[in-house]
């Protein structure tokens, strides 16, 4: 079983609700700017993306310098740890994989903090226990994947300072954070934390997974530096630069996305409820549910791609993570599972 979704290569798929991107896809003006790229691929792209930086600059509201670029959130992962070399990480479960995997690469001893089923799997202020002197980077997810429930806002304030005092740097994970709302957003908290570095990507919400763009932010000179030696040089080609210039400006179309994702979550969430299925409650672009049926198997024999959740840490058999795609897409998923 793969470790991530989205393996459309090694099956027959004719809809894919194992990866989260965005259902509207990418907007005309990003897909004419990845065709205008293709006139500048006899020249190397700009080493120091700096047009990408100008324009993720104003799109933020945070200073250039603050800003370093990667081929994907996951190269940024791995280059934070490289960067950082943390003797020993925390990482709530479950989460992301692609946390505990940039850990291994440099020998870290992991430190797995569990959230629990009957609490819907949310963080509780529980986890500053483990947060002790030694530890020396703690991985969050806001929102997490793949359960898609939010960072409560004053308990991550409590959290930041108790790591700020531990000296812990405190990696977040934001590639989601626009199919909920920018408000609940810790990127405020960039300015006040010199060990917060926040991580997001242009993959989901633009739906431009094969471009390969994602970027982080963080106040601290010394760290960001560190973290930009482990980058490759041209580690940005020129179709992610010209894609991300664009996709910094569709604020309209981030908002349109979230309110067409908070219908369509709705709509799917309350009819899988109907068809006897457990489901943990969401605000992103996915929702997670529990069923005793092995739904993965029987949908891939129809052409239909979910995440099985039984690899992820803290979870098991019988979890599955389905997109929120079109209502169309959603209204067939939902057909084919009253047979099941």
């Amino acid at each position: 079983m793969s470790i991530h979704g989205g393996d459309v290569y090694r099956n027959h798929v004719d809809i894919d609700f194992s990866v989260n991107v965005n259902p509207l896809g990418a907007p005309e003006c990003v897909k004419e700017a990845l065709h205008r790229a293709v006139d500048m691929c006899g020249k190397y792209p700009d080493m120091e993306a700096e047009r990408l930086g100008e324009a993720v600059s104003t799109f933020l509201g945070m200073p250039k310098e603050y800003l370093l670029f990667g081929n994907g959130a996951s190269e940024l992962f791995m280059a934070i740890v490289h960067g950082i070399n943390p003797k020993k990480v925390v990482i709530p479960l479950p989460s992301f994989y692609g946390y505990e995997y940039a850990a291994k690469a440099v020998d870290s001893e992991i430190i797995y903090y569990e959230m629990n089923r009957e609490n819907n799997f949310c963080m509780t202020e529980d986890l500053i226990r483990v947060l002790t002197e030694d530890v020396d980077l703690l991985f969050l997810a806001n929102p997490n994947n793949p359960i898609g429930n939010l960072l409560e806002i004053e308990m991550i304030k409590k959290l930041l300072l108790h790591c700020k005092e531990k000296g812990i740097y405190v990696v977040a994970d934001e590639c989601f954070i626009e199919f909920c709302g920018n408000q609940f957003s810790l990127l405020p908290e960039i300015r006040k934390y010199e060990h917060l570095i926040l991580v997001r990507a242009f993959t989901k919400i633009f739906a431009i997974p094969g471009v390969r763009l994602g970027y982080l932010v963080c106040k601290n000179k010394e760290v960001h530096t560190k973290i930009a030696g482990q980058l490759p040089e041209w580690n940005l080609s020129c179709f992610a630069q010209e894609a991300g210039c664009i996709c910094a400006k569709q604020t309209a179309f981030i908002e349109e996305t979230k309110n067409y994702i908070e219908k369509e979550r709705q709509f799917l969430a309350e009819r899988l409820l109907q068809l006897g299925c457990k489901t943990f409650s969401s605000v992103s672009n996915f929702i997670m549910l529990y069923s005793e049926k092995p739904l993965y198997e029987k949908l891939l024999k129809r052409g239909i791609l979910i995440r099985d959740c039984s690899n992820f840490k803290g979870l098991g058999k019988g979890f599955y993570r389905i997109a929120v795609k079109s209502r169309e897409e959603n209204e067939l998923l939902l057909r084919e599972l009253e047979t099941l």
